[in-house]
């Protein structure tokens, strides 16, 4: 069997390794990625759901000394994201344009070069119907804008009172029931804080007071799930988990970080909602600060509905 051969029917990991150009890449894959859904431009595939499978490689830039950082590499997730929101887009009668516009997804992603898009239809015949496009993007143009689809979350702040209220299950069930993307913010436990002389020390040992407080949060409720970086609370919210945010990692890693001190609870989060181009803010048993920029709510700790 010649290779070429060989690449059509292998993997695509396998033709992209075959097609390699001279500057090196890394590579992510994604593989026997399987789905079912309405799809088919013939009479009998309308009105009901087949599988199709999904291998896909996307050639990226190497970042360099990466720490372990999730944020600074092209996810997993980016891959699968791009064919949850295509094929949530519209019915679609052809694959090739269904792996057309998964590859131009993808493509958005800063760090993403080349990428391999194979789609097979697993139920129309006795083998696997497919078709796989190679899309690359120009090294002379930078990569196109993705649209703004990123959840624009209700940020609520909790209390320490708030946090230790009989009713915490009761707010949680109707943030529940609401279905809208939602994080969870707290300031430091009433408990004294180690000093230190150094500001840059103190500044990160109260933000880890900060996050001792998101984990006694959710302890309280196993719906609350603790989250320190973007691409997490991102994904997070799609899922339609409800985030608690530890604040260390994006408040450090920020470009344009907050000038408020963490002992400034609100303050921190007020910066925090507008990181996250909240859609509004609500305070469970404190003084909201004033913003006019963001519609922020307060809420009495005994009040049981929010």
């Amino acid at each position: 069997m010649s290779s070429e051969i060989t690449w059509a029917f292998g993997h695509p990991l396998e033709r992209a390794e075959a097609t390699a150009g001279p500057e090196v890449l890394d590579r992510i894959s994604l593989r026997d990625h399987i789905v079912t859904v309405e799809i088919g431009a013939f009479q009998a595939e309308r009105g009901t759901t087949q599988r199709i499978c999904f291998n896909v490689v996307v050639e990226v830039a190497p970042q360099g000394q990466l720490d372990d950082d999730v944020d600074r590499i092209l996810s997993y997730d980016k891959v699968t994201e791009a064919i949850a929101h295509e094929l949530a887009a519209e019915r679609l009668n052809l694959l090739e344009t269904l792996a057309q516009r998964v590859a131009d997804r993808i493509l958005m992603e800063p760090q993403a070069r080349r990428v391999f898009v194979r789609i097979e239809k697993l139920d129309r015949g006795p083998g696997a119907l497919g078709v796989e496009i190679m899309r690359a993007r120009s090294t002379h143009s930078p990569a196109a804008s993705a649209p703004d689809d990123r959840p624009h979350p209700e940020v609520i702040y909790l209390s320490n009172e708030a946090i230790a209220a009989p009713h915490l299950k009761t707010w949680i069930d109707q943030l529940e029931a609401g279905h809208r993307p939602t994080i969870l913010c707290v300031g430091a436990p009433d408990l004294p804080a180690p000093q230190a002389a150094h500001p840059l020390a103190q500044r990160r040992i109260d933000l880890l007071a900060i996050e001792q407080n998101a984990w006694t949060l959710a302890a309280r409720d196993p719906r609350c799930v603790v989250v320190n970086s973007r691409t997490e609370l991102d994904w997070s919210m799609r899922q339609g988990q409800i985030s608690v945010w530890a604040p260390s990692k994006i408040v450090l890693d920020a470009v344009d970080g907050p000038s408020a001190q963490p002992r400034d609870a609100l303050a921190l989060v007020l910066w925090f909602a507008r990181h996250m181009q909240a859609a509004d803010i609500v305070v469970i048993g404190e003084t909201p600060p004033a913003a006019a920029d963001l519609p922020i709510r307060a809420v009495p700790v005994e009040q049981t509905t929010l």
